[in-house]
């Protein structure tokens, strides 16, 4: 039987971490003879999520464009230069038979120096709205694997492949953990929980509503499990007590999600993917300071179908409060949110994506 070897890159946020180890996880069960090596950006969350997950890790000397004029920016044109030529001897060291590129800043050179030099490349593309690097990247991309429809007008059409996100398979029977969910937090089982996710780094506002907020929430007999994010948690971790964990990560997300009666949430893609599978109440809060307002659109997306809420930013301080409680005492209201966003859930995502990988080989 042929080893086979495959090079996977993503990283910066979870969003992207989440989805190459999932691929990984489930080519290592198909194959488990393969090796595989990850590419990251040096600095960036990736360096220690990745081992942490049983995997070897090489590092990019490479980071994103700022939005001003920056010695960041100066400096690119060096870090590109430097991240292609690393990639290369990575790519002739390595030898690896696919290249799979699931986003961040590392991803770009990476898979451009596999397409030339003819090895095999395929995009995981969580989003609604791609980002500039996986546009340029597709040109060359043997296969695209995307989460939502009519990405046509981004990327070559007898490229795509309509696969949805891979997910953490752990989240698949999340409903038979709750009673150890529930423990591992110190949780009052007669109460409900609230679950507060604000991404892998933090959400500013999203922390400042929770505080302004979490009296009310105890007043309604609410315990919150706050995801504050690690930009944060020195600010917050004050709040910690019985009825409210403040958290920087959570490492054990089938826990919280089986825990959670409601969820508060960004709409990153992956976050959107997880939240179609567990199935529970989601008040998504967008972030307005991404490109081209695709979390707003990941959200819109679950919203239009009648399986969650969606409050922008600049509606949080007249609405929140009315939309939150209204949802609390609404047991039909809760189920049906419910009921719709997981007949959106794609569980088999990774095995598609793998499939297609397989078609490489």
């Amino acid at each position: 039987m042929t080893k086979y070897k495959f090079i996977l890159s993503g990283g910066g946020t979870g969003g992207h971490i989440y989805p190459a180890i999932a691929i990984a996880n489930e080519l290592k069960l198909q194959f488990p003879d393969a090796e595989f090596l990850f590419v990251g950006a040096k600095d960036k969350m990736e360096m220690q999520k990745v081992p942490q997950a049983g995997y070897e890790i090489k590092g990019l000397w490479i980071a994103g464009l700022q939005r001003k004029l920056t010695l960041q920016n100066l400096m690119f044109p060096l870090k590109l230069a430097s991240s292609l030529l690393e990639s290369k001897r990575i790519i002739r060291q390595f030898k690896p038979n696919v290249v799979i590129g699931t986003g961040g800043f590392a991803s770009g050179p990476l898979l451009q120096a596999a397409g030339s030099a003819r090895i095999p490349t395929v995009i995981q593309e969580q989003n609604s709205f791609p980002g500039i690097t996986n546009k340029l990247l597709s040109k060359k991309a043997n296969a695209i694997c995307v989460a939502y429809e009519n990405l046509e007008r981004f990327f070559p059409k007898e490229k795509i492949v309509l696969t949805g996100n891979p997910v953490r398979q752990d989240l698949i029977d999340i409903d038979t953990k709750r009673n150890e969910a529930i423990a591992f937090y110190g949780l009052d089982p007669n109460k409900k929980t609230l679950l507060v996710l604000g991404g892998s780094l933090g959400a500013r506002r999203v922390n400042q509503l929770i505080e302004k907020e979490l009296d009310n929430f105890l007043l309604q007999n609410v315990q919150v499990i706050w995801q504050c994010g690690k930009l944060y948690f020195e600010d917050y971790k004050k709040y910690n007590q019985q009825d409210v964990k403040v958290v920087d990560f959570i490492e054990r997300m089938d826990f919280v999600y089986a825990a959670a009666d409601v969820i508060i949430s960004r709409a990153g893609a992956s976050s959107v993917s997880e939240l179609c599978i567990v199935g529970k109440p989601v008040i998504f809060i967008p972030s307005p300071n991404v490109a081209e307002d695709h979390q707003t659109k990941n959200a819109q997306a679950i919203v239009d179908a009648k399986g969650a809420i969606l409050l922008r930013e600049s509606e949080l301080d007249s609405q929140f409060s009315i939309v939150f409680e209204a949802l609390l005492k609404d047991e039909g209201k809760q189920n049906q949110l419910s009921g719709n966003i997981k007949k959106l859930a794609r569980p088999n995502a990774t095995k598609v994506i793998v499939d297609e990988i397989k078609k490489l080989l």
